[in-house]
């Protein structure tokens, strides 16, 4: 055979020519703080829940597994009803592989070639992607200093762009800060003036560890049927092994979710563990409790220090302002901390972890920055 015909080329698409895959650094080290991960693993109680639910399961994959999940989505609104305070049908709730693929399905569903998606930076990293993998055009708007967004400025990149979907995170990744409900009503109005139609999406990936008196966008879903509410069990329910992400929205946008899923996405072992967690959600939600009062020990930690800390109401905490952050990073992980470099330059982001683990950091980031 002649060896000097050319190779055959790999026709990948253009704007993914030399792009990284996403994701942040997986390192073996003491202290991993650096995905917003619960540090808590599930309790015995949980674990031998969910492993009998499995095992039912198991006896059955021979056959698909149910696609429309109403179960499990009526476990997920009974839930969010204790939670919020918001009652919801199942036929108003949809889940997938993570909150990742829930917003797949929203911009598969409603983005696409000559449609734009619309957010507001500093924000989550992946929302581009999905745009990128959905052929969305992507643009961002600016928020504040202190990492707010201004409702006018919300309401003049809505009408100047007319996207088909807007991306709100809240609290935001990776600053922490969740959106008044002023906010979201002006962004919200402005989308159902977009000719053609908007949809607005409050990411609430961190919901459930809003201080107290922190709204949901829940509690506009009934009047403001362009909404979806997102949310995941990564977070708050310690499963990010497990892939659930899930959403809330009138019955019309889920059905149009239902159009582009792939059949069956959501495997009948999944199912059977997201509904094993939720049993267990009050005594979940109690570790939740008390990760919130260890960031907000930190964030008062990391002020009296001197550094700068956006006001948090997830499970990380951004602070900053670093001449060299990529020192500090590097300095930290020399010590055994992982955490993240994200955010605008010169700020670093910690997740929340166990006071042993928060000791280490804290220790670690005066050994480094000489606090």
């Amino acid at each position: 055979m002649p060896h000097d015909l050319a190779r055959p080329t790999l026709p990948l698409r253009p704007e993914l020519a030399g792009v990284e895959p996403y994701g942040a650094p997986q390192l073996d080290v003491p202290y991993a703080l650096n995905v917003n991960e619960n540090p808590y693993a599930p309790s015995a109680e949980v674990v031998a829940d969910i492993a009998e639910s499995v095992a039912a399961a198991a006896g059955g994959l021979n056959r698909y597994p149910d696609r429309d999940f109403l179960d499990l989505r009526a476990d997920l609104a009974a839930y969010l009803a204790v939670e919020s305070g918001v009652p919801l049908a199942a036929e108003q709730l949809w889940a997938a592989n993570g909150s990742n693929e829930i917003m797949l399905h929203v911009l598969q569903a409603f983005g696409g070639p000559g449609r734009t998606a619309v957010s507001f930076a500093p924000t989550y990293s992946m929302y581009p992607e999905y745009a990128r993998d959905t052929h969305t055009g992507w643009v961002t708007g600016r928020r504040e200093a202190d990492f707010s967004l201004d409702p006018q400025v919300a309401r003049d990149t809505i009408a100047e762009l007319a996207p088909s979907v807007v991306l709100l995170a809240s609290p935001n990744n990776p600053t922490g800060t969740a959106l008044p409900t002023s906010t979201v009503l002006a962004v919200l109005e402005a989308a159902a003036q977009v000719p053609g139609g908007c949809v607005v999406v409050v990411d609430e990936a961190y919901g459930e560890f809003r201080r107290r008196g922190t709204p949901s966008a829940l509690e506009l879903l009934a009047d403001h049927p362009h909404l979806a509410v997102s949310r995941t069990m990564s977070k708050a329910f310690g499963l990010a092994g497990a892939r659930v992400g899930y959403l809330a929205a009138s019955p019309a946008l889920v059905d149009a979710l239902r159009v582009v899923r792939l059949p069956y996405h959501l495997s009948a072992v999944t199912q059977a563990v997201a509904r094993a967690a939720l049993r267990h959600a009050p005594t979940l939600m109690a570790q939740v409790g008390s990760l919130r009062d260890e960031r907000d020990a930190l964030v008062v930690w990391l002020r009296e220090r001197g550094l700068q800390v956006a006001d948090s109401d997830a499970n990380f905490v951004l602070f900053g302002v670093f001449d060299d952050r990529h020192a500090i990073w590097q300095g930290l992980l020399d010590r055994g901390v992982l955490i993240r470099e994200s955010g605008p330059d010169g700020w670093l982001r910690v997740s929340v972890g166990t006071p042993q683990e928060t000791a280490a950091f804290k220790d670690a980031l005066v050994d480094v920055a000489g606090l």
